[in-house]
């Protein structure tokens, strides 16, 4: 894993330095910043491929630079909480971060996920173009170009939300369950993620039904899991 660009967003430093020592050493290029602004700023100048993003910080705090960062880039965020709540990671996957991390937390586990962000985040180009485009009635999704659409409209999607869809649009019809598209899309084990899958799930629903609460596409299948519908 060597040349991938990483911002580090902490208005610690003991913090940020602490991280760039681990992903160093597995040859990733660290750029640092204190706050939600200088990301921003960092963003404008460098190609980065996975921002590590504290939430609470001065001057722009970490909702409001995801915010702002998701209206122009899909580059996966994984956001970092002082707190352990459910509310609050659950905010944080509301606004676009695909994986959070509870501070304090062992740089190795961190490692890892950004290791997992990253290998899902550059595979999703690798098929074929004989095969790059699945259709369902109004909804495409082309994996040449990492693109979906519902009725020749773009949508904007994170490479986590992509990933589930492209997994329940390959198996038409099939039904999966939490733990396997937890298990299929993070590439780890399950272990108590049904918020994380379900809040990602409610956010790709919001962007391409016309109706979220009568889906026509993404229905769920009480008790079992979801699917996408033939």
């Amino acid at each position: 894993m060597t040349n991938y660009h990483v911002l580090v967003v902490d208005d610690e430093a003991e913090i940020r330095d602490a991280i760039e020592i681990y992903l160093q050493n597995e040859s990733m290029i660290v750029h640092k910043a204190g706050d939600g602004l200088e990301a921003l700023a960092i963003l404008e100048k460098e190609e980065i491929h996975l921002i590590i993003l504290d939430i609470m910080m001065p001057k722009m705090d970490g909702i409001t630079a995801t915010f702002k960062i998701r209206q122009e880039k899909n580059i996966p965020i994984i956001m970092l909480s002082a707190k352990s709540e459910d509310t609050d990671k659950i905010l944080g996957l509301n606004i676009g971060a695909d994986d959070y991390v509870t501070k304090p937390f062992h740089p190795l586990e961190l490692l890892a996920r950004v290791k997992s962000q990253l290998r899902r985040y550059t595979n999703l180009g690798t098929y074929k173009v004989s095969e790059d485009e699945i259709q369902v009635r109004g909804l495409t999704l082309n994996k040449s170009t990492k693109t979906v659409s519902v009725d020749d409209n773009d949508i904007r999607l994170t490479a986590t939300e992509y990933k589930i869809l492209e997994l329940l649009m390959d198996n038409k019809g099939r039904v999966f369950s939490i733990e396997e598209i937890y298990e299929r899309v993070w590439r780890e084990p399950y272990l108590n993620a049904e918020n994380t899958v379900a809040v990602h799930v409610r956010r790709i629903r919001e962007k391409i039904e016309i109706n979220p609460k009568e889906p026509k596409y993404l229905k769920v299948v009480w008790g079992i899991g979801y699917k996408i519908e033939k």
